[in-house]
Order: structure tokens, then sequence, then C-alpha cells
């Protein structure tokens, strides 16, 4: 099939999003499809559509609909879509999840927070990573935990480098965070918790090597989003072997399991602060991190992945 793959970043943007869209057109180019990516609809030739984003490519969706009343239309959710934008603007992004013939989440939770009517359209894909050639050695200096994320309010940026404030004075915790500042205000606030914090260190956005050359140094990742579609960087983490101390929204627990011992409630900053010690000091529950890690990391299987998108689109190509 020709398949018209929207999203809602251009090309060249460092964006996950966009990342997600190339990733997802090799794998089904390597099915035999011809993919073509765009920031949007212009009405050219295509058989189908692979759109990110319900909210976003709205009107893209909504065109090939017109045009093409009986061509497949596949809408992945993100996070904004299920948590957002489905209730601050429910009319735009349902009216997307109806015109869809399938909807895709990429973590287990998704269904939960979907409409009921909507439920049987959706196919959850999680997002496979592989782990770095180096594997996993963590310094030994100290205790390492990563974040990887841009500094959005969204994310909670700075919620680790609070709890590592709270921290005894004989703590070897560190925080060594990736991750974009949008603009001037985020990045001097970042400035000034690393100049304050010596526990924090800021490092900015860097490219993906070596943010996963970083992860394999690392002792954790910590993840402490407020709202979350399926980070990629857990994943990566999962199958590195480095544990994951996250937050309990539905974006985390759908990845990790609504049973990890690694949760904590959003913004807590004490609840943080108490895994983070326990990770640093109790090898038994660093252990039972890294145990759950180990028995989830074959659902972040690239292989997997690819096939669950080549098996949908083959699913809907022969209807």
């Amino acid at each position: 099939m020709r398949i018209r793959m929207i999203t809602p970043a251009a090309r060249g943007s460092r964006s996950g999003n966009r990342a997600t869209a190339e990733r997802w057109a090799r794998f089904l180019r390597a099915g035999g499809h011809r993919v073509d990516i765009a920031v949007e609809y212009g009405g050219e030739p295509a058989d189908a559509m692979v759109a990110l984003h319900a909210w976003r490519s709205a009107d893209s969706v909504a065109r090939f609909r017109a045009d093409h009343p009986d061509h497949p239309v596949v809408v992945a959710l993100t996070g904004t879509d299920l948590y957002r934008f489905q209730h601050t603007d429910p009319e735009v992004t349902q009216h997307t999840m109806a015109l869809a013939d399938r909807l895709v989440a990429i973590h287990e939770a998704a269904g939960a927070d979907l409409p009921e009517r909507f439920r049987a359209r959706l196919t959850v894909i999680l997002q496979g990573a592989t782990p770095p050639p180096q594997g996993h050695r963590p310094v030994q200096r100290e205790f390492r935990a990563l974040v990887v994320g841009h500094l959005r309010d969204v994310k909670d940026p700075f919620r680790p480098a609070l709890a590592a404030r709270d921290l005894p004075a004989d703590s070897r915790l560190r925080i060594h965070h990736y991750g974009l500042a949008p603009d001037e205000d985020w990045a001097a606030a970042a400035r000034r918790e690393a100049a304050a914090n010596p526990r924090y260190q800021w490092h900015g956005e860097v490219a993906h090597w070596r943010v996963r050359r970083a992860l394999s140094r690392a002792h954790l990742l910590v993840h402490p989003s407020r709202m979350e579609g399926g980070a990629n960087a857990v994943g990566e983490a999962v199958v590195t072997g480095v544990p994951v101390l996250a937050s309990d929204v539905p974006g985390n627990t759908g990845l990790l399991g609504v049973r990890y011992p690694g949760s904590f409630p959003v913004a807590d900053t004490a609840g943080l602060a108490d895994l983070l010690l326990r990770a640093e000091r109790e090898p038994d529950f660093y252990e039972a991190l890294a145990t759950h890690c180990r028995m989830r990391a074959p659902l972040f299987s690239p292989e997997r992945e690819a096939a669950a998108w080549r098996a949908l689109m083959d699913e809907l190509a022969a209807r």
C-alpha cells in the first residue's frame, strides 16, 4: 500500500513524534509498503493514512476520510490526546477517533482512558528499544540517577533534583538530567538548580547516542512526569537493565506494570526521596526493581513492535 504518515513534527525536528514516525515508516517499508511522511495531508494519492496525534492531525484525518471514505485510517494516540485534548476539546479529538478504523496506543493502560465506544478499535503497540552495545556498566564513584526529558511543566523536570536535596549528607546519589530547555527561562532555572544543588547536573539536549551511553553508566532512570503517553526512555532503560523510578501516571504504569515497586505519586518529593534512598542502600529493593524490569524487557523488542505494525497494516489492506 501507499501510506501517508502524518506527524505534527516537521522533517529535521528532534521531537519524539518525528522519531516515532520515522521508525514506524521503516517498519512498514520493510514490510513492502510505500510510506511518505508529512506534517499535513494535502490530497496526495494514498491507499491508507497513519496519523500521529488525534487532535493535532484532525484536519488531515478529516480530509483524507472525505477524499477516500473506503481507505483505512490509523490514528496513533499521544499522551496529550488521552489526558488533555479529549477533555479540553472532545469534539475535535473524539471526532478524529471516530473517523479512524484503528487507534494505536503505546502503553497498556491507554484503554482505561478511552471512551468505551472506541475501545474495540484500540491496538497497543509498545515502542521497541535496543540495549546499548557497551551493556550496563554503572559508574562506581557515585550512585547515578538519570532524568531524560525536556524541561516542561508536564514533565515535572526538577522533582528528582528536589528529592535529592532531602537525602542524608552521606548519600552518594547524583542526578544527571538530559533534555532541551525550550526557552531561556527554563535554562536559567536549570542552571540555578545546579548551582544550588550539588547533587544535580543539567547536561541540556545531546545526541541520542550520548543519552544511551549515559544510560549504560547509570544505576537508575527517574521519570517523574505529571502526564505521559509512554516515554521511549523508559523502554530503553528496561532493555538496558537500568531500574526505573516513575510517577504513577498511566503512561508509566502502562509500560512498567500496575504493581511496579518503583512507582511514586505525582509530585511527591518525599515519596521519591524515599525510593531513591532505598534503591541506593537496600540491595534487595534494587534487585526487586531490576528483576521486574528484566521480566518486562521482552515487551520492548523492536522486532515485536515491527511485526505488530506490519500485521495491523496487512489486516487493513486485506479488508
